[in-house]
């Protein structure tokens, strides 16, 4: 969904290409956004204190986070899975009871484990968690599917067990109050779903996850 290309140097990614759109449409150059690499704990604060405009990072909406923060209509559909070391025995969320995973902190996919682990160790970053389940400090990791698939990418040695047990809905995260923002990002994502600039960008990246869904259906409250 994000990452920096090792070759190039640049932000790519998912995410990365929904923040563009954005840019693209505000000033009429993709390329006019500037980026800034957070933790997921770090999002709302990053929102709140005004550091930045949006966030685009596979931001769970969730009414907890609609408190502090406003959202999007839904960009993408993702659901919390499983990575583990190939072999493993391990074979979905039931497997989880006596195992050690590892969830980064500030996401809800900690939430969702806690009470399905024998352990649970939170870290900043996902790629920690990469790190430790290479170390064998961690049995597994456990987040959304799209997360997992890029972890997995990065180590041969891993894959994705199990199916789907949650249902996470992406939106781009906006500071609370701008309902104009709000309003205009929704129109970019409608734009989107409409020109076939969304399945365009899921083709680039997301393809491992399996073939091109249709965009979320836009819903909207007033």
């Amino acid at each position: 969904m994000g990452f920096r290309n090792s070759f190039t140097g640049e932000i790519e990614g998912f995410d990365v290409d929904v923040a563009r759109q954005i840019a693209k449409a505000v000033f009429g150059d993709e390329k006019k956004v500037q980026f800034k690499v957070v933790t997921a704990a770090e999002r709302i604060p990053m929102l709140q204190s005004g550091a930045v405009d949006v966030v685009v990072r596979t931001m769970t909406i969730t009414c907890d986070r609609l408190k502090d923060v406003d959202f999007s209509q839904v960009y993408y559909q993702a659901g919390q899975r499983v990575l583990v070391r190939r072999n493993s025995g391990i074979t979905g969320v039931e497997g989880l009871a006596d195992k050690r995973v590892c969830v980064a902190s500030g996401s809800t996919s900690l939430g969702n484990v806690v009470n399905r682990a024998k352990t649970t160790v939170s870290v900043p970053n996902w790629t920690d968690c990469l790190v430790m389940l290479q170390q064998g400090q961690a049995d597994a990791i456990s987040t959304d599917d799209t997360i997992l698939a890029g972890l997995a990418a990065q180590d041969p040695y891993t894959e994705v067990v199990g199916s789907r047990f949650t249902d996470e809905s992406y939106g781009v995260g906006v500071p609370k109050g701008q309902e104009d923002l709000v309003r205009f990002v929704n129109g970019v994502l409608e734009r989107m779903r409409a020109d076939g600039t969304w399945g365009g960008i899921y083709r680039r990246w997301l393809t491992p996850l399996g073939p091109a869904p249709t965009p979320p259906v836009a819903r909207y409250r007033d």
